[in-house]
């Protein structure tokens, strides 16, 4: 809902429980008035008319108070908005006109023929941001243009939330206290980065299930920047957009325009478990695409054949998969080119002839025959210097002129902000996907930006927007053009999971580490911001030859796994009777609760810490508790877990002992877990009678 003031200069958006205002000044300052619980417009108009703070040498009257700080004029705070023409550098703008289209409030400003329009949209209760910046004046430099800048109310003691971490470590959520400075995350490495998600939560005392918390998110899979600043007198901004830097972002001609990714926020009164669910719940109704529909229990062959890939050996993992009870089968790398490791093939997207003689539709003929989709792995952006596409074209990847080529994995990364790459992609990827009854693809980016570089292209800075703009433009097409083909994004792990990437995804590739236990911590931190819905989870092999060598029960492994969307990644070949019954039982198992998981609102019931790890899912009548115990001392008991989300007035069955439990009971004293001896996970289930 948008209400608009009489004067039509107060703007108030409002939501199920919270509300984001805003006015402009006679002075054509726009200034912010509200974030947090939901008022009404005499009460924001009230706000609108509270004195301004009081006169301080050395400080300015708009600094913490403004709607979005451009460079220029009586400001010291760092700006959201930097322009530079051949004459000056900075903006002067002056209001033109605001437009209430639906859900969607947008006020246009103008400086010497720069158009700029901010965009507010409210969704449930998250406020969606971005800029449109239109250039009909002479030629002009963005040094940077940030999505927003969200301004937080005066509290004592903020403290920042942000997730961290590295390749095969990502996700981990650490909690700080905010000093007066400038704290600055991001991304300098052409993709949303392994380091660091696009996230941050603010609070000032918040736990799990209370207190206030306010939480932004960036949409956007290139390099980009969020910076928290705690100013002078203690107010807190936020600010964020594409670009690491202040080097230059793009150059816009006359008649060029560029639109800035959305900046989310949210303020949420339920403490973090209630900010979270606010998110998923966005994500699931605006983000993802069919979100509504469960995603299916996928086996991918990496870790079962690596480069060794014949086609005879995929027949017989899919028929063990198949009996498994797996719904995708996912040929992971190496079915390509002269793909026999990793130094030869990205680029020749063609099935290698000895591997495939007849192509990929016999393969997966017979995989739909089992009854399974059938999917490939993919890295388009990517190029080997021993390819067929990188001899004829060495000019399409990105590298500067005189200067050695840098290889990651022993690839480089195509410019694919060229037409002529683009075109090439899409005639390659099309026709793959033309060429055999493929369902899934796993989209990869292996390697970071090193060598930017675009000879003799006038502004060659423009790749680090324009590669982003193109992979979604690619992403887009492919998907209109094979609407029943579905799509993961892959960054060696989770190095690029982002609100951008995943509006054009089914499903993100959370971490290449499978650890069990890892995992734990992983899932954890990537809960605060995102769904079950889109995290993939495998299941693979014990003892973990990939990291770490541990050994793990296939129990807890799969129970570590279903978390997410489930998948499988051992070398079944290897697996005993045994195990192959049991891992059926427990595919099976996940197919019942999977709309609980995938759809349902979550509860951390308890942090992976150590000892007892738990999360708890609610969908409907039904709820589901999956439950790991990570180590336990003798003879100490295990705290029993106090369920959350239920109705104390209701009576639930537990399905798997079929006794009846009143909700009041149940929440007051817990649900006793049971887990002892070699019982080390376990899925609890729970309907409402």
């Amino acid at each position: 809902m948008i209400e608009i003031g009489e004067d039509g200069r107060t703007w108030l958006l409002s939501g199920p429980t919270s509300s984001y205002a805003l006015r402009l000044t006679d002075l054509d300052e726009l200034l912010h008035l509200h974030w947090g619980p939901r008022i009404t417009l005499a009460d924001a108009e009230s706000l609108a008319a509270l004195p301004g703070p009081p006169y301080r040498p050395f400080e300015s009257r708009l600094d913490g108070r403004e709607e979005y700080p451009v460079e220029g004029g009586p400001r010291f705070v760092r700006p959201a908005l930097s322009v530079r023409t051949q004459e000056r550098r900075g903006t002067e703008w002056r209001f033109g006109a605001y437009e209430a289209d639906g859900d969607e409030l947008r006020l246009r400003f103008a400086d010497d023929g720069l158009g700029i329009t901010l965009h507010y949209r409210m969704r449930g209760d998250v406020v969606e941001r971005w800029v449109t910046l239109a250039n009909e004046g002479p030629s002009l430099e963005l040094l940077r243009a940030d999505s927003a800048t969200w301004t937080l109310p005066q509290r004592d003691g903020w403290r920042l939330s942000q997730l961290h971490g590295r390749w095969a470590a990502e996700s981990r959520l650490a909690r700080s206290p905010l000093t007066y400075g400038e704290k600055v995350i991001g991304s300098r490495r052409g993709h949303t980065g392994h380091q660091h998600l696009p996230w941050v939560a603010l609070d000032s005392g918040a736990s799990e299930e209370r207190g206030e918390v306010y939480a932004c998110a960036l949409g956007w899979s290139g390099s980009w920047r969020i910076c928290v600043a705690q100013l002078p007198d203690a107010r807190v901004q936020i600010s964020g957009g594409a670009g690491y830097d202040d080097s230059g972002l793009l150059r816009l001609e006359p008649g060029e325009s560029f639109t800035t990714p959305v900046f989310a926020g949210l303020w949420s009164d339920g403490g973090f478990g209630a900010a979270s669910r606010t998110w998923h719940a966005y994500q699931r109704a605006f983000v993802i695409p069919d979100a509504d529909q469960d995603r299916p229990v996928l086996f991918n062959s990496w870790e079962a054949t690596h480069f060794d890939i014949s086609e005879e050996r995929q027949r017989e993992l899919a028929r063990r998969a198949a009996e498994m009870g797996v719904e995708l089968f996912v040929v992971d790398d190496g079915w390509f080119g002269a793909r026999t490791s990793d130094r030869a093939g990205l680029g020749d997207w063609t099935p290698n002839p000895d591997r495939f003689p007849q192509g990929l539709k016999p393969l997966a003929d017979d995989v739909h025959a089992l009854g399974m989709q059938f999917g490939i792995w993919v890295e388009p952006e990517m190029v080997n210097p021993d390819s067929e596409l990188y001899r004829a074209h060495p000019d399409w990847v990105q590298f500067q002129p005189g200067r050695t080529r840098t290889e990651f994995r022993n690839q480089l990364v195509l410019n694919l902000a060229r037409p002529d790459v683009q075109e090439y992609l899409w005639e390659q990827l099309d026709g793959l996907l033309s060429s055999a009854p493929i369902d899934y693809v796993k989209w990869d980016f292996n390697r970071c930006f090193t060598d930017a570089g675009w000879p003799g292209e006038p502004y060659p800075q423009k790749l680090w927007v324009e590669h982003v703009e193109a992979l979604y433009g690619l992403l887009d097409r492919l998907r209109a053009e094979h609407p029943g083909v579905a799509f993961e994004s892959c960054s060696g792990g989770g190095g690029r999971i982002d609100l951008g990437v995943m509006a054009r995804t089914d499903q993100v590739w959370t971490s290449d580490n499978t650890d069990p236990l890892d995992r734990l911590a992983i899932q954890h931190g990537f809960s605060q911001i995102h769904p079950a819905r889109i995290m993939a989870a495998w299941v693979t092999d014990s003892p973990n030859a990939q990291l770490n060598g541990r050994i793990s029960s296939l129990r807890f492994r799969f129970v570590s796994a279903m978390a997410g969307v489930l998948g499988v990644g051992g070398d079944l070949a290897g697996w005993s009777e045994a195990e192959l019954v049991e891992a059926r039982e427990w595919v099976d198992l996940y197919k019942e609760i999977r709309p609980v998981v995938q759809r349902g609102d979550l509860y951390r019931l308890r942090p992976p810490e150590g000892g007892l790890s738990a999360v708890q899912y609610v969908h409907g009548d039904e709820t589901v508790v999956l439950a790991l115990l990570q180590a336990q001392r003798h003879g100490e008991p295990v705290a029993p877990l106090g369920l959350r989300g239920l109705d104390p007035s209701a009576a639930y069955e537990c399905r798997e002992t079929g006794d009846v439990h009143r909700g009041a009971v149940l929440l007051h004293h817990g649900l006793r877990t049971g887990l002892r001896g070699d019982f080390d996970a376990a899925v609890i289930r729970l309907r409402r009678m």
